[in-house]
């Protein structure tokens, strides 16, 4: 027979005094949990006696009504508080509101040591102990069937969650999405808590913390050890509360599952890169790698070439884990703080990559591939893209999909130009060491000022002058002209273009 507060309350060594709810002392207790902190409810799994000293006690009747109200949702069995310690007086309204809702609240007499409450109760359950120790050796064994039938990680999951008696969703703690494939997403609101709750960097290890989903059914999240991207969210049933020993057990017969696989990913990523290096190296025997991108479904014909850039590279390297759950064939790679990745072209899979690099990444896709002797035209198509993208601030961009940018509609216009235009001074610059081309930029990004662009380069004003009139030269353009000034402009940003986002490969 389950333990209850009623029993506390009969085992004359503790001397508690019921202060409010004595409707509720039927309540079973199954552990007991000491906290301070504001919000308490977020740290449970319901049956717990509270213990507290009130040190974070909220004063007024309206917060204390408000914590009372979360304690009984989060299932906690009664509120034990310790005499002459810390606790605000209570409220009317609180005393109040224990009664209706049947909550016991406890006053512990100073100065007995909660630990010999919890001793109490750890003593008065070693039946209930013993069951749950030959529960938590049936996690173990699903977990050891899983490992011998190779089944998919989804499988275990479901297994785990009926013998549970729950709800188990394994997440990205990221963006909230299901880490394994085939495995149902969580509601929009507890996934956006999920997500709140990664920013903030709060750790649960060896614990759980309460989710604050719009929806009405409470959730609880704990982490998954040596997994700090991955995260645990239980959704209990109506009524019941799940174990929480059991849980953590849980969590840990997870991440074994989570290891395994993410060794084999981490294989494929290796072998992957490797073959996506060769290609932007063209070290390639073309029907070899045709055969090997058949192999992993990747038809070129379908493909397109993705250049990613963002501040944070971890997300970039396990980039394979969201396109792997997503059932995205794909070839990536990190080079230089970029990241490249051969996808076929299939509806979604801009999402994927957004949400997996999170807000501040900026992406480039490059058009239809159509064949590996495209590959070249690809990588610079994506790079332009992914410029695209960085200047005007959005988070994706497609090549050929955007307006034109001052009219220059690909990579090969904006070549055209920066080599009809700039092509003199670029040779003048290699030839004499000079600084033709630098000395442009400034002069027009300081409003044609000699005075400011010799104060910008370091130089004297004359010298500026004598730069000025040799480009003038070299270009055949008058710089007092509008219509020159407009095409040294336009010529200087396409280089710029072409070159900020250019990564180190031979065919750019």
């Amino acid at each position: 027979m389950a333990l209850t507060v009623g029993d506390l309350l009969e085992m004359p060594h503790l001397g508690l005094e019921v202060l409010s709810g004595g409707t509720g002392l039927g309540r079973p207790v199954s552990w007991t949990h000491t906290s301070d902190l504001p919000e308490p409810w977020r740290w449970i799994t319901g049956g717990e006696l509270l213990m507290t000293n009130g040190l974070s006690f909220p004063k007024t009747a309206a917060e204390q009504e408000t914590l009372l109200t979360k304690l009984d949702e989060s299932g906690v069995a009664g509120l034990a508080i310790g005499e002459k310690m810390y606790c605000p007086r209570l409220t009317q309204r609180f005393t109040r509101r224990s009664d209706r809702l049947g909550f016991p609240v406890l006053r512990i007499r100073y100065p007995l040591p909660f630990v010999a409450i919890s001793r109490a109760v750890a003593e008065a359950t070693l039946v209930d102990q013993s069951s749950r120790l030959s529960r938590t050796v049936r996690i173990y064994d699903v977990l050891r069937r899983h490992i011998g039938s190779a089944s998919p990680p989804a499988d275990l999951v479901a297994t785990l969650a009926r013998e549970l008696g729950c709800e188990l969703h394994v997440c990205d703690r990221r963006t909230g999405d299901p880490w394994f494939p085939q495995t149902p997403s969580l509601d929009p609101d507890l996934r956006d808590a999920v997500v709140e709750l990664s920013e903030h960097s709060t750790n649960v290890a060896a614990g759980v913390y309460g989710l604050s989903g719009a929806g009405a059914q409470p959730a609880m999240l704990t982490d998954i050890q040596r997994h700090p991207e991955a995260a645990l969210v239980v959704i209990p049933r109506d009524g019941d509360r799940v174990d929480p020993i059991r849980l953590q057990h849980t969590a840990t017969a997870i991440s074994l599952a989570l290891s395994e696989v993410q060794l084999a990913l981490e294989h494929e990523r290796r072998e992957r890169a490797a073959l996506l290096e060769r290609l932007l190296e063209n070290r390639i025997d073309r029907h070899a790698v045709e055969s090997r991108l058949g192999e992993l479904r990747l038809d070129p014909a379908d493909a397109v070439l993705v250049a990613a850039r963002r501040s944070d590279e971890a997300r970039a390297l396990t980039i394979h884990n969201a396109l792997w759950r997503n059932d995205l064939p794909y070839l990536c790679t990190l080079r230089e703080g970029l990241l490249y990745a051969l996808v076929p072209d299939r509806s979604g899979f801009e999402a994927v990559l957004s949400r997996a690099l999170g807000p501040s990444a900026r992406i480039g896709i490059s058009a239809l591939l159509g064949s590996i002797s495209r590959f070249p035209e690809a990588v610079r198509e994506a790079s332009w893209a992914l410029s695209l993208a960085s200047r005007r601030d959005i988070a994706v961009s497609g090549y050929g999909s955007e307006e034109p940018w001052l009219g220059l509609s690909n990579v090969g216009d904006a070549q055209a130009l920066v080599d009809r235009v700039l092509a003199p001074l670029r040779a003048y610059d290699d030839q004499h060491q000079s600084n033709l081309v630098a000395t442009l930029d400034a002069y027009l990004r300081n409003q044609r000022s000699l005075q400011l662009t010799a104060t910008a380069l370091c130089v004297h004003r004359q010298t500026v002058l004598y730069r000025i009139k040799r480009i003038a030269d070299l270009t055949g353009l008058d710089l007092a002209e509008t219509d020159a000034v407009a095409t040294l402009w336009l010529a200087l940003r396409a280089a710029a273009l072409l070159d900020a986002e250019e990564p180190a490969t031979p065919y750019l």
